[in-house]
């Protein structure tokens, strides 16, 4: 009987520890941290922040997933998977932004990836007008997007600090 119990005792610990570290995954998503990964590009981060992503509970999390997609795809070595990454990825960014194209960070991760996606991908029709999005809403972003944005601005041929 005393065995019992302890299996018991067992399984509830393992119960709520297996819990607590799904929760811990779904608090772990930080927009800085997010930011900082898609900077950086390095795809041990970059799949380690989709699996954040995806355990996350943000209703935004359909299109960072598929900003960090097409970022992937720039970091993977065999053509067919860049292309893959890259489809899966502006599928999922295209349907976030049809579900909510008032979101100027949406606009904001679009831009970013079409000011550098390579010409045969055909990704570059949507340029000026995200820009003008987020130079008309910068100010009602939360600081660690106005902070990422800033930081983008010395890298981008297309969107300039003086301008925010």
């Amino acid at each position: 009987m005393k065995i019992v119990y302890k299996w018991k005792a067992l399984f509830v610990f393992l119960l709520i520890a297996g819990f607590a570290k799904t929760t811990s995954a779904q608090q772990k998503f930080e927009k800085a941290e997010f930011y900082k990964v898609m900077d950086e590009g390095n795809l041990t981060a970059i799949n380690s922040q989709i699996e954040i992503v995806q355990a996350s509970s943000s209703p935004n999390k359909e299109g960072y997933e598929g900003a960090l997609l097409m970022r992937k795809a720039d970091k993977v070595a065999v053509p067919g998977q860049k292309l893959k990454f890259f489809k899966a990825g502006r599928i999922k960014l295209e349907t976030a932004l049809l579900a909510d194209n008032d979101n100027t960070e949406y606009h904001f991760l679009r831009l970013a990836i079409e000011e550098h996606a390579p010409k045969i991908v055909k990704y570059h029709y949507d340029i000026e007008k995200d820009k003008a999005i987020v130079l008309k809403n910068f100010k009602s972003l939360p600081e660690s997007v106005q902070h990422a944005i800033r930081d983008y601005c010395k890298k981008s041929k297309v969107l300039h600090a003086e301008e925010l």
